[in-house]
């Protein structure tokens, strides 16, 4: 089976918006691949983190993840700092990157905004660190969305770099997996903005964590137009708030916009927004009830996480080691 590598910042419990955009499309790719899923918290330290916050986010990711379907047996589940070959890799990608390919990333551009003398070291070498992520484990497929595409790219320029400088063929090329409909589930409150934990607006969101009646008031509550739903996927342009409640629809139900509409097509929202309500449920209450188990538990959590990390590092070791064999360090 082919190898597959993807982290998640731990910014607490995920939202509808990550469920359909990634963490759905994980579970189901552990049926025919290895997977190794990270909590990225090396990551989310490139700004700065309450100690506290970070800690107790980094569980709460992990109890989602599990809640949801990710298999900590079978595959493996960790945080990504007790791996210390992330860490050790990305100083030798630090060394083997150029500062043009860096100065192209586009997303360091959009964090830092005109803030660029400000921001951290460590913002701006994150695609170095992602780069050994992956090539830590020899993971030849990754699961991630068009923003990322460019950071992928990047990974597979630095590992040519590195096989061309020591006149090897030690690191694989990585195969992007562009996946799913609906990856991109918009706010609540307004369809053109990206669902987000940090909206400061809780009507906004869906959590992986909400109860029946929370989810039932949100979708209730969600921005609509006076106009019925159309019966063809054309009629939706210029309607952001309506493309995005029938793609989660559509979404969830394993469907497409199309067929969403030919049942809906005519309908109001009242009854529209009734169904969404109930197949959210339904989708999500059996992961909220299971996260909520799991964060009761978090001694189980950390057990979960730290065994992963010992099998990640089983791998990731020795990988990382024949590299700095490579580069001429002294093992």
């Amino acid at each position: 089976m082919k190898r597959i590598f993807s982290g998640i910042q731990p910014s607490g419990i995920p939202t509808l918006g990550n469920y359909l955009g990634a963490i759905r499309n994980w579970v189901g790719l552990q049926a025919e691949h290895e997977c190794l899923y990270c909590v990225v918290d090396l990551h989310a330290i490139t700004t700065w983190q309450e100690p506290a916050a970070l800690l107790a986010q980094t569980r709460e990711m992990a109890a989602s993840l599990i809640a949801a379907g990710i298999d900590p047996q079978r595959h493996i589940l960790f945080h990504q700092s007790a791996v210390r070959a992330h860490a050790q890799l990305a100083w030798i990608f630090n060394c083997v990157a150029r500062l043009g390919w860096l100065n192209r990333m586009t997303q360091f551009k959009d964090k830092a905004g005109k803030n660029t003398e400000n921001v951290s070291a460590g913002l701006y070498v994150y695609p170095n660190l992602m780069a050994a992520d992956i090539l830590a484990y020899h993971a030849t497929r990754v699961p991630v969305g068009d923003d990322q595409r460019q950071h992928l790219e990047l990974a597979n320029d630095i590992a040519q770099k590195f096989n061309h400088d020591y006149g090897v063929s030690f690191f694989p090329v990585i195969e992007p997996l562009i996946m799913g409909p609906a990856a991109r589930v918009m706010s609540l409150r307004d369809g053109i903005k990206k669902m987000s934990k940090s909206d400061p607006s809780e009507q906004s969101r869906i959590n992986l964590s909400d109860d029946v009646d929370a989810i039932a008031l949100k979708i209730r509550r969600a921005k609509t137009d006076p106009e019925p739903l159309p019966s063809e996927p054309e009629g939706l342009e210029g309607r952001p708030e309506a493309r995005n409640l029938v793609g989660i629809f559509a979404a969830l139900s394993d469907t497409d916009h199309a067929a969403v509409l030919a049942r809906f097509g005519g309908e109001g929202f009242g009854v529209f927004k009734a169904a969404l309500a109930e197949l959210v449920v339904e989708k999500l209450a059996p992961i909220a009830a299971e996260t909520r188990r799991l964060l009761a538990d978090p001694g189980t959590i950390d057990t979960i996480l730290r065994d992963g990390a010992r099998r990640a590092a089983a791998i990731a070791d020795p990988i990382v080691a024949e590299a700095e064999r490579l580069v001429g360090f002294l093992g």
